[in-house]
């Protein structure tokens, strides 16, 4: 049986002026908190948050110098899509929050846009003030040289991790205003309170291998309908030797005292939930190390391996993280 407890956690959402330090900021994670179940089920999205709202954020497509990884690292060009919230002012020193969100297999930059209901409901959660606003990047581990089958995509993913650390993230830092003072590896870190990653399907296992890779970078994850493959892959999931690593990362890089923490989501008819339900299920085998304060998880009753369910997943889930 799941275990169930009281999460606590806080991100700093306030969005704020300039001059304040990183540090200042990221302190201010620790001034309040929101207490919800370890494990439960989602609430589905009011109709009126799918609706159009009256203040509408934009979406911009960013062209951005990236590498292909797994071809000699050659220089490429990539595109993401980023959304800037309404109201959002180039010439402004207002600092945002930053969520970085990946598709699934087959899937491309911008696609968390695309899905109208979905990005109606970012505008409606911003205006009702569930969360603040926020600067949402959709990105891809594709580029113009990948093949979209299913092994050369788990190849891709693989290496996203470079791609965002040498060219996403600071490519973005470093033109939209959040709370990155530079695009300098330490400035990146320090806001670490003020970022999310999140993912569907491959792009939960690239979310995975992303609090692998980049938790000195992110401190607030979202991977919804996938497991981490950081050992193994579809169909040799390594669930015991994956979370074994996780604990061993989290105890080795003081992740603890840092701050961590992970919302992990699937769908109950979700037609590959069995490798979600088997890392929740070791993960909440071990509650000293994986509480509530730094792991949840939470199904969609009835949900299946859509974009309906990835909506829902947002839904309650990015309140959370911005309370």
């Amino acid at each position: 049986m799941l275990l169930s407890g009281i999460m606590a956690l806080s991100l700093s959402g306030c969005q704020n002026n300039a001059n304040e330090s990183s540090a200042e900021s990221a302190s201010k994670s620790e001034s309040t908190a929101v207490s919800i179940p370890q494990t439960g089920f989602t609430t589905a999205v009011p109709e009126k948050y799918k609706q159009t709202a009256d203040k509408q954020g934009e979406v911009v497509e960013l062209q951005y110098n990236s590498r292909d990884y797994l071809r000699g690292s050659t220089p490429i060009t990539k595109t993401a899509y980023v959304y800037l919230p309404y109201g959002y002012d180039e010439n402004s020193e207002t600092r945002y929050d930053i969520i970085y969100l990946m598709h699934g297999w087959g899937g491309h930059a911008g696609e968390y846009f695309e899905y109208t209901p979905t990005k109606n409901m970012f505008d409606n959660l911003i205006a009702n003030k569930d969360i603040p606003p926020v600067i949402i990047v959709s990105a891809s581990f594709y580029n113009a040289n990948s093949d979209r089958d299913f092994s050369s995509s788990i190849a891709e993913f693989r290496e996203f991790h470079r791609d965002f650390e040498e060219n996403l993230m600071p490519t973005v830092e470093g033109k939209f205003h959040t709370y990155a003072n530079s695009t300098s590896a330490e400035d990146l870190a320090a806001p670490r309170d003020h970022r999310v990653f999140g993912g569907f399907s491959l792009g939960s296992v690239t979310t995975w291998l992303e609090f692998c890779y980049d938790y000195d970078y992110i401190k607030y994850f979202l991977p919804m309908s996938g497991s981490c493959w950081y050992y193994g892959t579809y169909g040799d999931f390594q669930t015991e030797k994956n979370v074994d690593f996780i604990e061993q990362l989290v105890k080795e890089n003081d992740l603890d005292e840092r701050g961590y923490f992970i919302y992990h989501a699937v769908g109950t008819q979700d037609a590959v939930k069995s490798q979600t339900l088997m890392q929740a299920e070791e993960m909440l085998k071990r509650p000293d190390v994986f509480t509530s304060e730094h792991y949840v998880f939470y199904q969609k009753d009835g949900g299946y391996h859509d974009f309906d369910a990835v909506q829902e997943y947002l839904y309650n889930a990015l309140p959370v993280f911005f309370d």
